[in-house]
């Protein structure tokens, strides 16, 4: 896909969007997990806590009652990560009770950093504890009834690991990001799959106006989608429009041709009919409008012409029917006229102004050629070249840049008009191809014209 493509932009749009939403999703997928966890943990904590609270309230109103204690093996593994003490408040130094996996130490009360207590009247921090384990702390203080020896109040701590926690979610992590990472991945396939079957229509609408372009075929067709057979139906509509502006062009030109033939003729015989200097002037003028109009109606002509979509001609046959006319025209000359065109050259026009170019150059070669002309035909990518070569006297640069101008004639006594190199020079700029005089190796004049091939 090139980057400028409409398949490009809708791929590239579709990839940044999932590398967007996707780590974002992540992040709040592992932070809710996160807080769901740390819940889960909390709440085993508050059960420790809560079993401690009735050891010691039952111990306290009962002498036979055990001392207070959880069951759990991880509290009695020292440092283990998982302790409980107890904390008379009112001489906070001394421990009343405490875990065996705490030994000698003791831990950290989140009263004693300054967490303020919830609705439950429960503390809750992360801490650091014994040989450096971060710890998941639970505080809650309690007053307990001592009879007659009055109250006492008291604090009731539980730790665990959070390393737990956080192995819990890494694990969690990991996952994740593997599955996200599957899933972006295949959602930047799944798009360049959709994008490529998405545009695909398309591209049969490029090969079907490609197929038209070059003659192959007359209209766009085809089961396309709904959303594109709108756009179908509106540029079969522009072919045929294009076609039909195209005949009323070549009607109009005949039209035209046809009303003033006979005035011309008139004047023409009139005049001839005179031997006076008026008539002789009427005859020239009427002349010269003759060559005006029919220069003006060749270009007009032309340019209908070249706007023809789908016209294609093939080059040899043109112009092996061009020289063999020639050879027939020119046979008291005793020209030789040589063809070096391959079989597959084509012309991406119509076959009519090829005939018009090729056989005004030939023609041009014939009238000033000694006794050898040559025509050559080469492709080049998507360019035909045609040049014709004689072995006549040739042209001066100036002249040859001359030549090509409307109705001049550089030699008097040559038959013609003067108008057939600039019809062979607008032609080539109608068809964006390019025409050229230059020095021929035969030491004549060499004619290079460049068109659209196929």
């Amino acid at each position: 896909m090139r980057p400028n493509s409409l398949a490009f932009r809708l791929f590239a749009a579709a990839a940044v969007w999932a590398l967007v939403v996707l780590p974002i999703t992540a992040f709040v997928l592992i932070s809710v997990y996160r807080g769901a966890v740390e819940r889960n943990f909390d709440t085993r904590l508050n059960v420790y806590l809560t079993d401690l609270v009735t050891d010691v309230a039952e111990a306290r109103t009962n002498p036979a009652a055990k001392p207070p204690s959880i069951t759990d093996p991880l509290f009695n593994r020292p440092f283990s990560g998982w302790y409980w003490q107890i904390t008379p408040l009112d001489t906070p130094t001394q421990l009343l009770h405490t875990s065996e996996s705490l030994l000698d130490q003791r831990i950290t009360l989140p009263s004693e950093v300054g967490i303020a207590a919830d609705v439950n009247l429960t503390r809750h921090a992360n801490l650091e504890g014994p040989d450096k384990h971060r710890l998941r702390v639970l505080e809650r203080e309690i007053t307990l009834d001592e009879g007659e020896s009055g109250k006492i109040k008291l604090s009731f701590a539980v730790s665990g690991n959070s390393d737990e926690i956080e192995k819990t979610i890494s694990e969690f992590r990991t996952l994740l990001i593997l599955a996200l990472t599957v899933l972006g991945l295949g959602l930047v396939l799944a798009t360049y799959f959709q994008v490529r079957f998405g545009l695909r229509p398309l591209r049969a609408i490029g090969q079907g106006l490609a197929s038209i372009r070059s003659g192959d075929a007359e209209q766009l067709e085809g089961d396309l989608p709904t959303e594109i057979v709108p756009l179908q139906s509106e540029l079969n509509a522009l072919i045929v429009s294009n076609r039909a502006i195209v005949e009323r062009a070549r009607t109009h030109v005949g039209n035209l041709a046809h009303a003033l033939k006979t005035p011309l003729s008139v004047i023409t015989n009139e005049a001839a009919g005179k031997r006076t200097a008026f008539a002789s002037k009427v005859a020239g003028q009427a002349e010269l409008m003759r060559d005006q109009i029919a220069h003006h109606l060749n270009r007009a002509s032309m340019a209908a012409r070249s706007g023809v979509i789908g016209g294609q001609s093939r080059v040899k046959p043109v112009v092996e029917a061009l020289i063999r006319a020639l050879n027939r025209i020119y046979e008291e000359r005793k020209l030789t006229l040589r063809l070096d065109c391959p079989d597959d050259a084509t012309f991406h026009g119509e076959r009519h102004d090829l005939e018009e170019m090729v056989g005004n150059l030939l023609d041009n070669a014939c009238k000033w050629a000694k006794s050898d002309i040559s025509l050559t035909v080469s492709a080049a990518g998507e360019i035909i070249v045609i040049t014709v070569d004689d072995d006549g006297s040739g042209l001066p640069k100036k002249e040859r840049l001359a030549a090509i101008k409307r109705g001049l004639r550089l030699d008097e006594t040559k038959p013609g008009s003067g108008l057939g190199l600039s019809i062979v020079a607008e032609l080539a700029h109608l068809y964006k191809g390019r025409f050229s005089l230059e020095q021929s190796e035969k030491g004549g004049l060499s004619a290079r014209l460049e068109l659209p091939g196929s």
